[in-house]
């Protein structure tokens, strides 16, 4: 992927609203210089990834990427020491693409992050507004705030990348659904703020990188792993499979399933469990797992940044 991935990456870093373009520019520049430092993040400069990237690592070199799995290729062709992705989020879920994104990728998950979301409403002008754009996860974020005022949501790639568009468009019945420094680099006016409708509202972010993490390197850290592994559908055989971690005391703490092909024949799950391999409970279970399955493939082990429970 190399090379051809990372001219692909500049192509689509031009698809931003020109708004974004400049920043989208200084900031690649400076991330050219030294790869190493840099971190990759789908999105805009401004947005929830860029935030989480810049709470995660302040001394890193922010890298938009116009998509995730531009962010992505970016960590595999060199362009990027490492990606921050978000994963699911407290009210809205899974962020759609990321679960089938991560176990092809060919990167490994390094650590995770939380962080507290608040949207604002911007535009170019106090409205009224007949539609507002943002990122799928922002629109469903915001729901009812938005039904509530007769705003029709519309999907866009992503939350600061939507503020650009909304401000190159020139529109003033239009708005974007956005962090409040979107509407800072963007040039709009914050109409309204905290329009997410639960204010406990949190994403769960990963960090990728090339390299595995060596779970003996989290000292006392709570470890986590991440992994994917595929059964055939046939009766029990989830509940064989999760019997692997019961009897040998492992905690999961996320399982989702995602159909393989069109065959409708196997199943394919992805998992968060507490501890990591080199623990003898974590080793047994997933020895076990393993003789249950098809397939089993580890997404990384990294240190716990939030306790689960």
């Amino acid at each position: 992927m190399g090379g051809e991935a990372h001219r692909n990456a500049h192509t689509t870093m031009r698809q931003f609203a020109k708004p974004a373009l400049a920043l989208v520019d200084s900031m690649r520049a400076a991330a050219a210089q030294e790869p190493r430092r840099a971190i990759a993040f789908g999105g805009a400069p401004g947005s929830n990834s860029h935030q989480a990237a810049m709470q995660f690592a302040p001394e890193a070199l922010p890298l938009p990427c116009f998509s995730f799995e531009d962010a992505l290729d970016a960590v595999e062709s060199g362009a990027a020491s490492c990606a921050m992705i978000p994963i699911e989020n407290s009210q809205h879920g899974r962020v759609a693409d990321i679960h089938f994104l991560l176990p092809d990728s060919g990167l490994c998950i390094v650590a995770e992050h939380f962080m507290r979301i608040t949207h604002c409403l911007m535009a170019l002008g106090p409205g009224p507004f007949e539609a507002a754009y943002s990122h799928p996860q922002a629109l469903g974020q915001s729901h009812k705030f938005l039904s509530e005022r007769g705003i029709v949501g519309l999907s866009h790639a992503d939350t600061a990348g939507a503020a650009a568009f909304v401000a190159e468009s020139g529109k003033t019945d239009v708005a974007a659904i956005a962090p409040a420094l979107a509407a800072d680099l963007s040039g709009l006016e914050i109409v309204e703020r905290e329009v997410e409708d639960a204010h406990d509202n949190t994403t769960r972010f990963v960090v990728l990188a090339k390299e595995a993490l060596d779970p003996a390197t989290l000292g006392t850290a709570q470890a986590m792993t991440t992994f994917v592994f595929e059964v055939e559908n046939f009766p029990a055989a989830l509940y064989k499979a999760l019997g692997c971690f019961a009897t040998n005391g492992v905690n999961m703490t996320k399982l989702e399933s995602y159909q393989k092909g069109a065959s409708f024949a196997a199943t394919r799950f992805y998992a968060d469990i507490e501890g990591a391999p080199g623990e003898a409970r974590v080793d047994n279970a997933l020895e076990e797992l393993a003789f249950q399955t098809n397939e089993v493939r580890l997404l990384g082990s990294y240190a716990q940044a939030r306790k689960r429970g």
